[in-house]
């Protein structure tokens, strides 16, 4: 097994720090346009972070057992040395933009997802507001193992593109330079991601890099300031209401649903998606719509 660190443990400290220069940036000059922080809203993404980091644990068992039983039918290996490590976590950034997307398209996928959209704010503590329910995201990267990358190196690229992400959720950056904000991600295409307005919904999935974005059009750049969370939100500071709002409503929509067809569209069509309203009833020919409901 590769000997590889922990870098979200060894982070940790560094996104303590970050959160207090930024909380303190906000009091000694603030900002009226700015989302800013809230302390009950701050609390409930601090606890959505630290439940996120047990119900992973849980998770990770039975994805490291395929992950590990698909890596020894593999015959193809990928070694961990100086120059393959960066190759890996290319790769992985790039099927992490197609998780990403698919989390935003597929209502079923959007239910875990929309946790870390579900915040009015948009600070650092915006970043740890994780899902519980990430139990979603592995089939994804089931070709990388395939491929023969050992699931422990995926797991180190994975913590590298976590960690990265903290420091995109800020409003405290205006712009980095230009050939910056054209490769990677940044606060600035981060915004607009978490943004509720229609022209930004459902953009910049990049992790790292921006240029998936780029390439298969779904980068858009920030010009008004985005307005962050969801298109109906959700009036809660409880995080278990915050985690499972979503499979809640497709619940509903599934109980209320009218055949098969529809229910399958409420899971996996689009989180907006809805069945067309029944057309009213065509009068027969040669009659007024009175006369035939006479």
């Amino acid at each position: 097994m590769p000997n590889l660190p922990d870098v979200v443990l060894w982070s940790i400290p560094a996104f303590v720090l970050l959160t207090v220069i930024e909380v303190v940036s906000y009091r000694l000059h603030p900002d009226e346009g700015a989302a800013g922080y809230e302390a009950k809203d701050a609390a409930t993404s601090v606890g959505m972070g630290l439940g996120s980091l047990v119900f992973d644990f849980v998770w990770k068992i039975p994805i490291v057992a395929l992950y590990t039983a698909l890596y020894e039918l593999t015959p193809l290996r990928v070694p961990v040395l100086w120059w393959t490590v960066p190759l890996m976590l290319l790769a992985q950034d790039f099927f992490y933009y197609w998780s990403h997307r698919g989390h935003h398209v597929i209502r079923i996928l959007w239910a875990c997802h929309v946790v870390h959209h579900s915040s009015r704010k948009f600070n650092f503590t915006t970043a740890l507001r994780q899902p519980w329910t990430s139990l979603t995201v592995w089939p994804f990267y089931v070709p990388l193992v395939a491929a023969g990358v050992h699931p422990a190196a995926l797991a180190f690229c994975s913590s590298a593109n976590l960690v990265y992400q903290f420091w995109i959720h800020t409003e405290r950056i205006d712009k980095m330079p230009r050939w910056f904000e054209f490769v990677f991600n940044t606060p600035s295409h981060h915004r607009v991601h978490h943004a509720s307005q229609g022209g930004y919904l459902d953009r910049n999935f990049g992790g790292i890099l921006i240029v998936w974005d780029r390439l298969f059009g779904s980068f858009v750049a920030e010009t008004v300031r985005p307005v962050y969370g969801l298109t109906k939100n959700i009036d809660t500071y409880n995080p278990l209401k915050v985690a499972t709002h979503e499979y809640v409503s497709i619940a509903k929509d599934l109980k209320g649903a009218r055949d098969w067809r529809e229910r399958a569209g409420r899971v996996f069509r689009g989180p907006g998606w809805g069945p067309a309203p029944a057309a009213p009833p065509v009068a027969p020919t040669g009659t007024t719509a009175e006369s035939a409901s006479a």
